[in-house]
């Protein structure tokens, strides 16, 4: 079922998403000792992928749906997405953010039309303020990655990915909300012939492993970052990674650029 509902999806996204370029790099081939291909969704309109999942969520609403317009909670990537996707299908989109979150992703909502609303840096506020939105409003609450339609979307990536490399043997993606994680899965399940889907996270932020371990966003250089430790165990394999996205704030970078 749900290979027909990506082929549907990839349809349906394409005139409002880029395909983006796929890369490789001699010198992290060698580090490696594998055929490393980047799936660059940094190149992706605002940035990052998760402008996939943000408009193929939209385009599933109904007409009254888009009447009312969308909102969700997010500090960052699919918060600009959402205001993006909402701005090219002529929707309102209600983005609530925390207040500490970064100057350059409230700007980029604001310049993809969304409609900012900020709050304290909590969890309970962030959802608060969603729902009263929702309630008041009557606008459409989207989460940033747990809902199978922003999945689907999402998973366009590596089905792009895929259908240029099909002979991929792994795919390595970062593990941040889960939604890339688990459509990069559903599409190798799909699309590749056995190819095997690792997730990348840092030790300090382990998440998904620990609530794999107990019985259940991280940087795109995460993915690349697994890869290399544990490089012994692809070697002369064919590796396909998703950078999954590039817009960070360049005034908060930990060192001078000039």
């Amino acid at each position: 079922m749900y290979k027909e509902n990506l082929i549907e999806v990839h349809q349906k996204i394409k005139p409002y998403i880029h395909n983006t370029p796929v890369l490789s790099s001699k010198l992290l081939n060698e580090i490696v000792g594998a055929k490393l291909y980047f799936k660059c969704e940094n190149f992706q309109k605002m940035g990052a992928f998760k402008m996939r999942g943000a408009t193929n969520a939209i385009l599933k609403l109904s007409k009254f749906q888009r009447s009312k317009g969308v909102v969700t909670h997010s500090s960052g990537n699919f918060a600009q997405a959402l205001s993006l996707a909402a701005q090219s299908l002529g929707i309102k989109a209600y983005i609530v953010m925390p207040s500490t979150a970064a100057k350059i992703k409230k700007e980029g909502v604001i310049g993809y039309g969304g409609i900012l609303i900020e709050c304290p840096p909590t969890l309970k506020a962030r959802e608060a303020a969603a729902n009263n939105i929702k309630d008041t409003i009557g606008a459409t609450f989207l989460h940033p990655s747990n809902d199978i339609d922003v999945i689907l979307g999402q998973g366009t990536a590596a089905k792009e990915l895929l259908e240029e490399q099909p002979n991929l043997d792994a795919i390595f993606a970062p593990v941040g909300g889960g939604g890339l994680i688990a459509g990069t899965a559903l599409s190798a399940n799909y699309f590749g012939k056995n190819c095997k889907v690792y997730g990348g996270e840092p030790f300090e932020v382990d998440d998904a492993y620990r609530s794999l371990k107990s019985g259940f966003e991280s940087s795109c250089a995460v993915a690349l970052a697994a890869l290399i430790k544990e490089k012994e165990s692809f070697y002369g394999l064919e590796v396909g990674i998703i950078i999954s996205g590039g817009n960070v704030d360049l005034n908060n970078l930990p060192f001078d650029l000039f």
